[in-house]
């Protein structure tokens, strides 16, 4: 072997064939360039990595505040002290009511002023201002400005009490203190990050308006059936038949489900009917199409900041202390929405030093940062719980305008003129963008809010008599409410009459309150502004399942459905409640609240473990409710797995996905090869049956109430959506399309995880992966949005199971898009006894311990233990601040 196998060429050999002659005698040999590319790479690591330090040291560190400091907050009429367990967690010690929200203001701006400040942002359509010339944040800004969310909280202030108002401003009061002297950078990372790229101005200080406009995005992402009136009039775009509509949004009964009260207890419902013949909507014209796809368009562009879709929902139930160890109730929820970083819920401690009428607060749950008091939780007295009701309180109306009016009543040919007035967004660093707002009597026109192409169109043939098509919408939360006076009452309420008193105020979101007390009580309220409407006889339903003609007064809202009438029970028979977004009476029982509800697997999945155990003489404990709620048993596969079973597969390898099925239990932990390979069956089954018969922006998401619409096709094999549409002249049959889904599912299946299926695993392709809402998304550095975002975790469960961690399967991808924003359990026997998880942690710094130290364990379904009097809470603290005046 030669002394040098180096490839270098040396001045004294000849040059060999293909080398490249130097570019001069002083050329560096090949060993030294290497050398110093490398080292070039060594010095860019370098280089990276003291970024990465320098970003991570100081830059994001920089906001975190001290738990152990005591700090000066002006306004004070006394000392405050705030103990933190050790998951971060506030109790709030206070000898005010007013000192108490004061202080909560002061913690929330400590942990999570950038959260409040972007949400403040969107719900006054004012995110341009934050984020800068961004496209998607202007067309935000136009929607939410079209809406008019800011203008209606502004109303609602004057009309809430004046303890309400006190309480506001306490905490606005708060979170201005922690604001002063403190540049942006030393509230939060983001505004460092944000600097680079926008002029990052001191924020300004927080009003109490700020947190009453909160509660219109909680409404809006929790409004009820609006996505399925969209879908119901693009779905009839493409099938241009109303049964076949009908067909893919069946009746909650179709389900065989059952509702959270039971018929004996509430009147008959007494309906507004009107005999006539409905006026026709022309249905699958282009004109009146392109109205509807602008409106969604539009509505699409609001940010998800609470949750939404099919998969938004949440569990709730409370079992008598007839049938629970400790002789006391016990109560459980965990709301499905959108998953983020940080989580949506901040959770505290409030207790006044001495209860009473002066200061009546002795509350600990989960609280919104921007708001005060607790949304969720209990007090010494009483727990309660919320779940989406589901309540229908949006319309689309479809308008004639012509110029700038509508056409208020064809009959009369009656031509009003619409409201309208001019909105100026404004966008750091870009011009400012002007904005025509219009409105009818039903509410804002939300057609022309986007430039997403022509929304015009005549219903007649010259194109002049009755103008063009628009949509507006009707909303209950567009009118000022209480929803804030109730949100105190519940904190302070202690028994099933209040409860009702507070629902009375809860104007929108509708929400299902289950609620249990220390006294031994059991109970249930439906709260909500819910509209009335008229019974109209006519080619579709007029009960708020379809857009409805404008031009038509018959298809006016009546009034709203008196508090004194919306459904209630206290401690049934049966002794347990379960509320889980499913309908809340029979059909044509009590006030029509809606038709579009969930269809009640997971609450029918709770009943039946309720039911068995009980059957079974085994009382409940906190740990058996926690159990419940991560149960991962599948409605789709008891249902489908049967049928799929009966198909014949020749080939061994296209069989071998086949075959985990057979013997599955069900269940879709994270481990299951069989759970893996059914989801995927389930996802291209329903592409294969429905994609060909319906627009791209209605397709199936997979949730409840396609399980019931597959499930009854089953039964119909020559159902015509078994059919394929793209294939000319062959006529596709139900066996066709499932040994389709069974055999694409093994070869996807191949692709995405291994060859071999005893490698799949559902966790592998159902992870969760938490995004920041401002940093988090691809277009940030990498160095940053790698921070911001907590590592991805693989789950179990699903859409519509009871640990319900929803996907879309018209995207695709099984990837976990909603679930349990947090989980409790409330022991009304021995409230420390109680136990609680949110999905990330307390604090909103990306630097913080506390940012995502919940995550693993509310991956893993544990939770920790939840101290509410002064003994357990000085016995769990880790440290302890003071707030002085």
């Amino acid at each position: 072997m030669s002394a040098s196998t180096d490839p270098v060429t040396h001045e004294s050999d000849p040059p060999r064939s293909g080398d490249e002659p130097p570019e001069d005698d002083a050329a560096p040999p090949r060993r030294s360039r290497l050398r110093r590319t490398a080292v070039g790479i060594a010095v860019l690591v370098v280089l990276a990595v003291v970024a990465t330090v320098t970003f991570t040291v100081v830059t994001a560190r920089r906001p975190l505040p001290d738990h152990a400091a005591t700090e000066q907050v002006p306004g004070l009429s006394g000392e405050v002290t705030v103990q933190r367990d050790a998951q971060g967690v506030p109790h709030v010690y206070a000898s005010t009511a007013e000192d108490l929200f004061a202080a909560q203001g002061f913690l929330h701006a400590q942990d999570r002023f950038f959260e409040m400040d972007y949400r403040r942002h969107v719900t006054s359509g004012r995110l341009a201002e934050l984020v800068g010339d961004v496209p998607a944040a202007i067309d935000a800004d136009k929607v939410i400005r079209t809406f008019g969310w800011r203008d209606v909280a502004e109303e609602e202030w004057n009309l809430i009490s004046p303890e309400s108002r006190s309480y506001l401003q306490a905490y606005a009061q708060g979170v201005n203190a922690y604001l002063a002297d403190r540049a942006p950078e030393d509230l939060a990372v983001e505004y460092t990050v944000l600097g680079v790229t926008v002029d990052v101005a001191d924020p300004d200080p927080w009003d109490p308006v700020d947190s009453l406009a909160w509660l219109k995005a909680m409404a809006w992402d929790l409004r009820g059936n609006y996505d399925d009136e969209l879908a119901r009039a693009k779905a009839y775009s493409t099938l241009e038949d109303v049964e076949l509509v009908d067909e893919l949004f069946p009746a909650y009964a179709a389900a065989g489900n059952t509702p959270i009260l039971a018929e004996e207890d509430l009147r008959a419902s007494d309906a507004d009917t009107v005999a006539r013949t409905s006026t026709e909507l022309p249905w699958g014209t282009e004109a009146l199409d392109a109205a509807i796809e602008s409106a969604t368009a539009a509505l699409d562009s609001v940010p998800v900041l609470v949750g939404r879709g099919e998969a938004s929902g949440s569990n709730s139930w409370v079992v008598s202390g007839d049938l629970t160890a400790s002789g006391e109730p016990l109560l459980a929820n965990d709301p499905h929405l959108s998953l983020g970083a940080p989580g949506i819920w901040s959770q505290v401690s409030l207790h006044c030093e001495q209860v009473d009428g002066s200061c009546p607060f002795d509350v600990s749950g989960f609280s919104f940062a921007g708001f005060p008091g607790v949304i969720i939780g209990h007090n010494g007295d009483l727990a309660w719980g919320l779940t989406n009701l589901g309540a229908d309180v949006t319309d689309f109306f479809v308008e004639r305008v012509r110029n700038d009016t509508w056409l208020r009543d064809a009959d009369a040919e009656e031509w009003v003129d619409m409201e309208s007035r001019t909105e100026t967004i404004r966008v750091n660093g870009g011009d400012p963008v002007e904005l025509p707002v219009r409105s009818t009597e039903h509410g804002p026109v939300v057609s022309d809010v986007l430039d997403v192409g022509a929304v015009v169109g005549s219903p007649t043939e010259d194109g002049t008599e009755f103008g063009e098509y628009a949509v507006s919408l009707a909303w209950t939360a567009l009118e000022p409410g209480r929803t804030a006076d109730a949100v105190f009452a519940l904190g302070v309420a202690s028994d099933a009459a209040d409860v009702t008193e507070a629902a009375a105020l809860f104007d929108v979101p509708a929400q299902n309150i289950v609620f249990a007390t220390t006294d031994g009580h059991i109970g249930y309220q439906a709260p909500g502004r819910v509209p009335m409407r008229r019974d109209v006889d006519g080619p579709v339903p007029s009960d708020g399942t379809w857009p409805r003609p404008g031009w038509d007064p018959r298809f006016d809202w009546t009034g709203y459905v008196d508090p004194a009438d919306m459904p209630r029970a206290l401690d049934p028979e049966e002794g347990f409640i379960v509320a889980a977004n499913q309908a809340v009476l029979p059909d044509g029982v009590g006030p029509e609240l809606g038709k579009d509800w969930d269809h009640g697997f997971r609450s029918e999945r709770i009943r039946t473990l309720l039911t068995e155990q009980i059957s079974a003489g085994r009382q409940f404990t906190v740990e058996d409710m926690n159990e419940i709620m991560l149960d991962d048993w599948s409605p789709f596969a008891a249902a489908l797995v049967p049928v799929l079973l009966e198909m014949e597969i020749d080939d061994p390898y296209d069989a071998a996905g086949q075959e985990l099925l057979a013997g599955w239990d069900y269940r879709t932990d994270a481990d299951s090869a069989a759970a893996a390979y059914f989801n995927a069956v389930w996802r291209n089954l329903l592409s294969a049956t429905f994609w060909d018969d319906l627009p791209a922006d209605a397709l199936p998401s997979g949730g409840s109430r396609w399980l019931v619409v597959v499930r009854d096709m089953l039964e119909r094999p020559d159902d015509p959506f078994w059919d394929d549409r793209s294939t000319l002249n062959v006529l596709e049959t139900r066996d066709e399309l499932l040994t389709r889904a069974l055999v694409t599912a093994r070869h996807d299946l191949t692709v995405e995880l291994s060859k071999d299926p005893g490698d799949w695993s559902w966790g592998a392709l159902h992870e969760l992966s938490l995004e920041h809402p401002v940093l988090g998304g691809p277009d940030v550095p990498g160095v940053v949005r790698d921070y911001v975002n907590p590592g991805a975790v693989e789950m179990a469960g699903g859409s519509s199971i009871v640990n319900a961690t929803g996907w879309d399967a018209s995207t695709g991808s099984f990837a976990v898009q909603t679930g349990p924003s947090m989980r409790m359990v409330v022991d009304l026997a021995d409230l420390d006894a109680s136990t609680w998880v949110t999905v990330t942690g307390t604090s909103g710094h990306p630097a913080s311990p506390h940012y995502d130290d919940q995550l693993s364990a509310w991956a893993a379904g544990e939770t920790f233990a939840w101290p509410f009097s002064r003994e357990a809470v000085e016995e769990s603290a880790e440290d302890t601040a003071t707030l002085v005046p």
